[in-house]
């Protein structure tokens, strides 16, 4: 179906999202940063954007204990359609690479306990230049819905930035008309200078905000500080159902140290970040592995309370982040050191600069290993050696010892 975008406009001036869903940060995988827009298949037969690629990730997330420890999504990105629309006006996958059709490829996951996830644009083409939903949103919706799709991210390519909030809620209201749930990830505010994050949380349960993250350790760390100076606020709108995306996990690529894998881990969990890995799953190492599946930080990340970390303080290298967990009053925080050379940094601070304020004290646990390491109070110090590009993940309980 095709309508004029001032149709579109009366359409979207209702209620604003309320789809169940994003309760906690979805976690899963995705294609992108990994295998961007391979679609030569017989010269990259595995690596290419292809129903293979996808059935292998799905395979890999349940016979590696992925799935187990929350990882659900199998999420395609761009380049996945035909150049053309079918007959009817319709999105078709293309034809060699998904010669079974998506509705399979949903079946598939859906069979293995897992959700499919697929991309679209609301621009008149995807950023790799396939067919665009502006215009075509009602029918792209219906389409995805009929195929089982469980999550669509929607990028903001080939419009006008002066589209981009009225679209946005439209293409929400159609998939929400469509019956079927389907988790709504925007890039509405990464276009955008002064992006309007309540409306946005009103729209959408994930969104982008902040330029792609590449294989690379400055990409990690810019991405970290964009989030701790939190410009218009953006951290107070992250909560069940909604929450800002950092971008993908590069975990287990190229382009990270194990210590900073840590950190990145670390700080997306502090953050309330959407988990999506973007890797080869098939290729992965056993400490990458089990990295993205210590159960300690994906608590924190998954902590019900779904409250974005923030960056509470600033000495020299080192940040320190605090993010409230359950129950009510305890903490999780991170002392990270951005430092780039030497034996590591000797760090003493206080508990109230860590954000532990209560005048019983905390009890201070390792969040990746479990360990217990301390007791502090809000005037006592908390003294620990972090190596440079790396992290302590830790959390603190209120200690109810008398």
């Amino acid at each position: 179906m095709i309508l004029p975008l001032a149709v579109l406009v009366i359409i979207g001036t209702v209620s604003g999202l309320d789809n169940g869903l994003a309760r906690t940060p979805p976690m899963g995988w995705m294609s992108w940063q990994r295998f961007r827009c391979i679609i030569d298949c017989e010269n990259q037969p595995k690596d290419c954007i292809s129903e293979r690629l996808f059935m292998d990730m799905a395979d890999r997330l349940v016979d590696d204990g992925y799935a187990a420890v929350g990882y659900k999504y199998v999420n395609i990105d761009d380049c996945w359609s035909s150049k053309e629309r079918d007959g009817e006006g319709r999105l078709q996958a293309d034809p060699k690479r998904f010669p079974n059709g998506m509705k399979t490829l949903a079946d598939y996951v859906h069979n293995k306990s897992l959700k499919l996830g697929i991309y679209g644009d609301f621009g008149t083409y995807t950023c790799g230049g396939y067919p665009g939903s502006k215009f075509y949103m009602q029918s792209d919706a219906q389409t995805f819905a009929s195929w089982g799709i469980d999550s669509l991210k929607l990028d903001g390519c080939y419009t006008g930035t002066g589209d981009i909030p009225i679209g946005y809620p439209i293409m929400e209201e159609f998939l929400n008309s469509t019956g079927r749930p389907i988790l709504y990830s925007c890039s509405w505010p990464a276009y955008l200078q002064k992006p309007n994050y309540q409306n946005i949380a009103a729209s959408c349960n994930i969104w982008r905000n902040y330029g792609d993250i590449q294989d690379s350790w400055d990409s990690v760390v810019s991405i970290i500080n964009f989030y701790g100076k939190d410009s218009g606020n953006f951290s107070s709108v992250a909560g069940p159902g909604n929450f800002n995306d950092p971008d993908m996990l590069i975990i287990g690529n190229f382009g990270l140290s194990y210590e900073q894998q840590r950190v990145q881990m670390a700080m997306w969990s502090i953050l309330a970040a959407p988990l999506l890995m973007s890797n080869d799953l098939r290729l992965i190492r056993k400490e990458s592995r089990e990295l993205l599946q210590n159960k300690g930080a994906i608590s924190i990340n998954q902590d019900p309370l779904g409250i974005q970390g923030k960056l509470i303080a600033t000495m020299g290298k080192i940040q320190i982040w605090n993010k409230p967990i359950t129950p009510v009053g305890n903490f999780a925080f991170a002392i990270l050191n951005l430092g780039d050379g030497g034996p590591g940094s000797l760090i003493s601070v206080k508990g109230a600069t860590l954000g532990l304020m209560a005048s019983q004290g905390y009890n201070i646990t390792d969040a990746f290993t479990g360990e217990f390491v301390t007791v502090i109070k809000p005037s006592s110090y908390f003294n620990l050696t972090v190596v440079p590009s790396g992290v302590f993940l830790g959390k603190a309980y209120l200690n109810t010892m008398s």
